[in-house]
């Protein structure tokens, strides 16, 4: 502890526990690095590769692939490291674009989802229409305004958070840059910081959570009304594996960002944030692939044409 300037450096404590401990979250952290990365590089590929696959919705799915190999990125490699007891510490500049990273990449996942329950909501309740409602031109529009907007909604708290003092410890109870952490150890008024990220957190998280409900209810009710069991099955599966991540996803960031308040246990926001940052990126792959059965045959037909070659 300390007088501390924006110069320095912060410490990154990770999870307490002894050696035994930091080095079993090494290895899990860096198994489920590992197989997040080549998950999601497999879906890229098979969207990339093969015919039937090239769709708006897995066009989608491909951009929602290659977001969660970045996110994890920002993330986890200088968590392994904390556990591995190699380098505690990150420079202040590092430490804001980390977390302008994490949070704009993880603002432009909120938009992507949402973006994908639309789609979903065509594909089912206007099935004639489609094709030229989402045509490959639209997808990529709305791929290409994700992306935009959640780097540039970001840059404000981001900002803020850039102009604030610390001027006692520089120690930070995470295993990232927790925006949550930084404000606990700033000496600034963070009254502004703190009213900027709940005004957004209410507008991207809420407002994107309510709009893909919308689409899901509308879908829903398009569903039922599908007269043969078969038809309501087929419908269904092809948004039921996007549902599962919404509410993986959507539950974990409303829990820790819809409150103005930043006094709940780091303990629990350390376990809820490696759910969203790490858990949801590893299962996606997995929930797409076994829920989606064009996946799932795209996949095994690769698999046998390689099994041949050799």
């Amino acid at each position: 502890k300390g007088n501390f300037s924006n110069g320095q450096e912060f410490i990154l404590l990770g999870f307490p526990g002894n050696q035994y401990l930091q080095i079993s979250l090494s290895v899990v952290f860096t198994t489920m690095y590992v197989l997040t990365i080549a998950g999601n590089v497999a879906i890229i590929a098979l969207v990339m590769v093969h015919p039937h696959l090239q769709m708006p919705m897995y066009f989608f799915l491909s951009n929602l692939a290659f977001l969660e190999i970045w996110y994890t990125t920002a993330c986890i490699p200088k968590a392994i490291t904390i556990f591995l007891g190699n380098s505690r510490t990150i420079p202040y500049v590092s430490c804001i674009l980390q977390m302008y990273f994490i949070f704009s990449l993880g603002c432009t996942e909120f938009f992507l989802l949402t973006a994908m329950a639309y789609d979903r909501y065509l594909a089912i309740c206007y099935p004639l229409r489609y094709s030229t409602m989402m045509s490959s031109t639209k997808s990529a529009q709305l791929v290409l305004g994700s992306w935009v907007a959640g780097f540039v909604i970001i840059s404000y708290p981001t900002s803020l958070m850039a102009k604030m003092s610390f001027c006692g410890s520089n120690v930070i109870d995470h295993f990232f840059c927790s925006p949550d952490s930084l404000v606990i150890l700033s000496c600034s008024d963070t009254s502004e910081y703190q009213l900027a990220t709940l005004t957004l957190a209410i507008i991207v998280i809420l407002g994107s959570f309510l709009l893909t409900m919308v689409s899901y209810i509308c879908i829903i009710s398009t569903i039922v009304r599908i007269p043969s069991a078969q038809g309501r099955q087929k419908a269904f599966s092809t948004c039921s594996a996007h549902l599962i991540v919404v509410i993986m996803w959507y539950g974990s960031d409303i829990f820790l960002y819809v409150r103005y308040s930043t006094e709940n246990s780091m303990e629990i926001n350390k376990i809820v944030n490696t759910l969203g940052i790490i858990v949801t990126p590893l299962l996606n792959p997995f929930i797409y692939t076994l829920r989606n059965k064009e996946v799932k045959k795209a996949f095994w037909k690769k698999m046998k044409k390689m099994m041949t070659k050799e």
